[in-house]
Order: C-alpha cells, then structure tokens, then sequence
C-alpha cells in the first residue's frame, strides 16, 4: 500500500510539473482538429 500512495504522489508531482506541457500539446492538438473541420467544409 505504502508503495502504490509513493507510486501516486510521484505521478502527481510529476503531473504538476508537466501540466503545462500537456495543456500546450493539447491546444495544439485541438487547433489542428479544429483546422481540418474547417478545411473539409
């Protein structure tokens, strides 16, 4: 048990560092999405 709680709060600090890394792929990745709407009308 020790080691999944150890486990999770190595995920979530790892997650709070890279939060906006993620946020920045996900933009992206939505612009790109929102693009080809777009350009197949």
């Amino acid at each position: 048990m020790q080691t999944l709680q150890n486990s999770y709060r190595g995920l979530s600090f790892l997650m709070e560092l890279n939060w906006d890394r993620a946020l920045y792929i996900f933009t992206i990745a939505l612009a790109l999405a929102a693009g080809a709407f777009v350009g197949s009308l």
